[in-house]
């Protein structure tokens, strides 16, 4: 009984710690809208835009992170991994497509990354990811 109180509190710190890996990446990808908007607005937008690609693809790592640890050790779905691997790729292409100055593909996709981003929050914050006490009767 304790072991499986033990189980479901970790189950549970797991899911917090990857809703919260997908707000940080969500609020990530929202300011790089914005700093995108100052990068042609003012002298200073392209520094704010660079350095926040940098935390962006931080976040989208820490998301990878926070899933691979929310499916192992929590016994969770292996799904938030996918998605997760999926936005790490998806950001490369971004930065690339970034330091390409290719703003025709660029731009498009960073709005479906936010996009994405917001619909796995959607799910991350809807759904308990506590296998666990789904197994008990």
């Amino acid at each position: 009984m304790a072991t499986q109180t033990t189980k479901t509190a970790k189950a549970q710190r797991s899911s917090s710690f990857l809703q919260i890996a997908i707000v940080l990446q969500t609020l990530t990808i929202f300011l790089q809208a914005v700093s995108a908007g100052l990068l042609l607005t003012s002298s200073y937008g392209e520094t704010l835009h660079s350095a926040g690609a940098r935390v962006m693809y931080g976040a989208s790592m820490l998301y990878v992170l926070a899933a691979v640890l929310a499916w192992k050790p929590g016994g969770g779905s292996p799904r938030p991994v996918w998605h997760a691997s999926g936005f790490l790729v998806l950001a490369s292409i971004q930065v690339v497509l970034g330091i390409a100055h290719v703003p025709s593909v660029h731009v498009p996709l960073g709005v479906l990354m936010f996009g994405l981003s917001v619909l796995a929050l959607a799910r991350a914050m809807r759904c308990p990811r506590s296998p666990i006490s789904r197994a008990e009767p």
